[in-house]
């Protein structure tokens, strides 16, 4: 199996080589990126809170092998179980999207109010779609994705 980093690496060596990729293969790889951050976002306040996975599944109507496949980017939650998961983590859920990238995170609920946080930090991951097309395409999935 490829590492995350692996391929974002080999992906870049292409890019800088001037080895244009696959519209569906680039798709894909934003999929996966997002699957990763959504799997870190659990991973990061699941271990914040000092809960074991198998804590946190039970919290959400989960099993523990569902939980570490979820953080080790393995699939990519519905809204429903993303809903399922703040609650239990007792956080609130933040998607952002900026153009072309993308930062989630599980925040604390007693945390500051989002319109009080400083917008200067850099997103997590970033996304760049191609062409109009394969932007407009990348939502549907988004959408798919989102909806199960």
């Amino acid at each position: 199996m490829v590492s995350h980093a692996r391929w974002k690496l080999a992906r870049d060596e292409k890019v800088a080589q001037g080895i244009a990729e696959d519209p569906e293969v680039e798709r894909r790889r934003e999929e996966i990126s997002l699957a990763f951050d959504l799997g870190q976002a659990v991973y990061d306040r699941r271990t914040a809170l000092g809960i074991s996975q198998t804590e946190l599944a039970r919290r959400a109507g989960m099993t523990q092998p569902q939980v570490s496949k979820l953080e080790l980017g393995g699939t990519v939650p519905t809204v429903p179980l993303l809903a399922r998961l703040a609650r239990a983590m007792e956080a609130m859920f933040r998607m952002e999207l900026f153009g072309s990238s993308i930062r989630v995170t599980f925040t604390d609920l007693d945390g500051p109010a989002p319109e009080e946080e400083a917008r200067t930090e850099p997103p997590a991951t970033e996304h760049a779609p191609a062409s109009a097309a394969e932007a407009e395409a990348d939502a549907g999935a988004e959408r798919t994705a989102a909806t199960g």
